[in-house]
């Protein structure tokens, strides 16, 4: 095919779909990441009496344990889904616009 000028790209259709749904699912993910790190660091901030409790009598761990390790769980989660997303979606749709301008 043949290519088009950095004018055509910017206003090609599949171009601005691309950006959009990137954009899309980066501000999804990265305020669900805040969202997720400082509802955390507001917790440990204002409930250390809730983060200290026992989860069960006679051990030593805490239910801010098993609320530290989630929040580092769901930060992969959220890379999980990125990766999942741009391996599926994303880089096909940059190859075929790649193809189209003749990259």
């Amino acid at each position: 095919m043949s290519k088009i000028s950095k004018k055509e790209l910017l206003n090609d259709a599949e171009f601005k779909s691309l950006v959009s749904q990137k954009n899309t699912i980066s501000w999804i993910l990265t305020i669900l990441e805040l969202v997720l790190y400082f509802g955390f660091i507001a917790l440990i901030a204002f409930n250390k009496p809730f983060l200290a409790q026992k989860l069960t009598e006679g051990k030593a761990t805490t239910i801010g344990i098993p609320i530290a390790v989630g929040t580092i769980l769901g930060s992969w989660v959220f890379t999980g889904i990125y990766i999942f997303w741009a391996n599926t979606k994303y880089d096909k749709m940059v190859k075929d616009l790649k193809d189209k301008i003749g990259g």
